[in-house]
């Protein structure tokens, strides 16, 4: 699956099995990021297109930012190509 990062414009490739943070730091971006666990929140982001599953049961998102489109990257793999709106992603380094 293909991952964009707006608004820099990242692009790189989601393998199966990957959470879309783990698959962004293979590609050497930073999202921002702590617990990794679903719960803390910190990195919250919206999805503009695409779709995810998620790792744990009830990740730290009410079912209204669900609809909405927020995600939280460290819990979640993509299922297809996913746009993500990050803008305090960075190139690693």
């Amino acid at each position: 699956m293909k991952v964009r990062i707006e608004p820099a414009g990242y692009e790189f490739e989601a393998l199966p099995e990957r959470t879309l943070l783990q698959a962004a730091e293979d590609a050497g971006i930073e999202i921002p990021s702590s617990c990794r666990n679903g719960t803390c929140r910190t990195c919250y982001c919206h999805m503009r297109s695409g779709a995810v599953r998620y790792r744990i049961e009830w990740p730290g998102l009410s079912a209204e930012e669900k609809a909405e489109g927020w995600v939280l990257p460290c819990v979640a793999e993509a299922v297809g190509d996913v746009v993500l709106e990050v803008p305090l992603a960075k190139r690693a380094g």
